[in-house]
C-alpha cells in the first residue's frame, strides 16, 4: 500500500520517533551503550515487553543496533546508529525547549 506524501516533512522524522518510549530511548543511548536492562531501569513505567518492541522497532528503522555476544548468558549491547545519533539535535531541542519553558507547562 503507498503511502501519502506527507503535508509536513516533519511528518516523516515523526514517524520514527513517535510513540511516549523512543525519544527516551534514544535519549539515554545518546548516553553510551546500554543493554535492554539497564534502560529498564533508567526508564521509569516502561515495561520490558514494551521496551522490548521499541528497540526491535528502532532497530528495523535503522537507528538502534543490537549487538549480541556469544557467551553465557546472553548478553545484548543497544547503542545508536549514525542515523540515530543524527536525532539527538531534536533531542536535544526538546529537552531545552522543556527546560526554557518549564514554568509555564502545565505540570501533569
Amino acid at each position: 500500500m503507498n503511502r501519502p506524501e506527507p503535508t509536513c516533512p516533519a511528518e516523516l522524522t515523526l514517524e520514527f520517533i513517535e510513540g511516549r518510549w523512543k525519544i527516551i530511548i534514544l535519549w539515554h543511548l545518546a548516553r553510551g551503550v546500554k543493554r535492554s536492562s539497564q534502560l529498564s531501569q533508567a526508564i521509569t513505567g516502561i515495561s520490558r515487553r514494551v521496551l522490548t518492541q521499541q528497540l526491535r522497532q528502532m532497530e528495523q528503522d535503522g537507528l538502534v543496533n543490537r549487538e549480541v555476544f556469544a557467551q553465557v548468558p546472553p548478553r545484548v549491547d543497544y547503542s545508536l546508529t549514525p542515523l540515530g545519533e543524527s536525532l539527538m539535535p531534536i533531542v536535544e531541542a526538546m529537552c531545552e525547549w522543556a527546560h526554557t519553558h518549564r514554568d509555564e507547562l502545565p505540570q501533569p
